[in-house]
């Protein structure tokens, strides 16, 4: 494993994370730098290393494990067993983060728990994704990402307007946790610079995905109505949503009056803005209906890629509707380097999506693969532990490790 290059060097991190939440935030740590020691179960490591198909071509492992566990060291120990807690404990005498997404109290059963920690390694950054956070009536309760979407409100605001509600098609909740995670753990790194204390981040799915609501809950703070499910329309602006073309669909934004009638003049609705209807973004978000009736036959004139041409010449905001061969084939997120090819312990070289933070400086590094279960045990126990061949052998025999 080469040496990190991020800004993060010099950081190490415990991950005691698994399947979506966790790793995210932990992957996002080690492509900026830190060190990760990812620890997992032995024999059957993390979750989500068997959540396939589908699995990358002639290997045996998930493309969901591959998508968020690079730059990570892999050790397995059996936190469940007295020696297993003394590595943990040797361990954090050399981390500086320990990061988390156990059950509220589950790690405090071996001794693992912050406050049970905290006064032995006072300069520990402490990091608990969970479901409902460490406090409150559901505090104890499993947290899973379809259940946050619909407890959170976003599923009451996703879909078509007579149809059922939606989650999102990727797992949001998860993903936000765990970016708002690695946001507190860099938070708390500041902290400690200045002080020399660590401390506990408390990240509930539930709080980030409230969070997120962002306009549709301010909305609902301002007028005390439930926002209507809109179908791909924008709540607070017309016309802001997908259109048939003569061969597919587009996304059309129109972001302001000038853009309005900009675009009514360029494509024969010279007439539109002159119309009380449609004169202001607020007079057409209060006839959304007529504003998509007006301009719905004249988007079905052109092909998708003629519109797209001509709206781009225009500067008004569009956008075909891609499939996921689309977006990967598209030539700016190709530009963008936004796949990242890297030779797995198997033999295959695989791809992997990339870190999207540009730092001109200092940016992210793909060093190390998504590791294959305990890969890295033997050289963490040894050269970090400096344990003996024969040590970590009889902690094999036993299922330690």
């Amino acid at each position: 494993m080469s040496q990190p290059s991020g800004p993060l060097k010099g950081l190490r991190v415990l991950d005691l994370t698994r399947v979506l939440a966790g790793p995210t935030c932990t992957q996002m740590l080690g492509d900026l730098g830190a060190e990760i020691i990812k620890i997992e179960k032995p024999e059957s490591g993390d979750d989500t290393r068997g959540f396939a198909p589908p699995f990358w071509p002639e290997t045996k492992e998930s493309a969901y494990f591959l998508g968020v566990n690079r730059n990570k060291q892999s050790v397995t120990v059996d936190i469940a067993k007295p020696e297993g807690q003394a590595i943990i404990h040797k361990l954090l005498e050399h981390c500086d983060i320990l990061a988390e997404n156990f059950k509220v109290g589950a790690l405090a059963k071996y001794g693992l728990g912050y406050e049970q920690l905290r006064a032995k390694y006072p300069r520990l950054i402490y990091c608990s994704i969970t479901g409902f956070g460490q406090t409150g009536p559901y505090a104890p309760r499993p947290g899973y990402d379809a259940l946050i979407q619909a407890m959170g409100g976003i599923m009451s605001l996703t879909g078509e307007p007579n149809g059922s509600p939606q989650k999102a098609g990727v797992p949001v909740a998860d993903l936000f946790a765990g970016l708002y995670g690695c946001i507190g753990i860099l938070a708390a790194v500041n902290h400690r610079h200045a002080t020399g204390e660590g401390q506990q981040i408390d990240i509930g799915m539930l709080d980030t995905h409230v969070a997120w609501l962002a306009n549709q809950g301010m909305n609902y703070l301002a007028t005390g109505e439930n926002p209507p499910r809109l179908g791909n329309q924008h709540p607070n602006i017309s016309p802001y949503q997908e259109y048939p073309t003569q061969d597919g669909y587009l996304i059309l934004a129109v972001g302001n009056d000038p853009t309005f009638e900009r675009f009514c003049k360029n494509f024969g609705l010279e007439e539109l803005p002159g119309d009380s209807r449609f004169a202001t973004n607020a007079s057409r978000v209060a006839n959304r209906d007529l504003v998509t009736q007006t301009l719905t036959p004249v988007m079905k004139s052109k092909t998708t890629a003629a519109w797209v041409e001509a709206l781009e010449a225009l500067k008004i905001g569009c956008g075909p509707i891609n499939t996921l061969k689309d977006v990967f084939a598209d030539p700016h997120v190709i530009a963008r380097e936004m796949v990242v090819k890297m030779q797995h312990k198997s033999g295959q070289e695989i791809e992997v999506i990339a870190n999207p933070v540009k730092l001109s400086a200092t940016p992210p590094d793909y060093r190390s693969p998504p590791p294959v279960l305990g890969e890295h045990s033997d050289h963490v126990l040894g050269g970090l532990l400096g344990m003996s061949a024969a040590e970590i052998a009889a902690l094999r025999e036993k299922g330690i490790v």
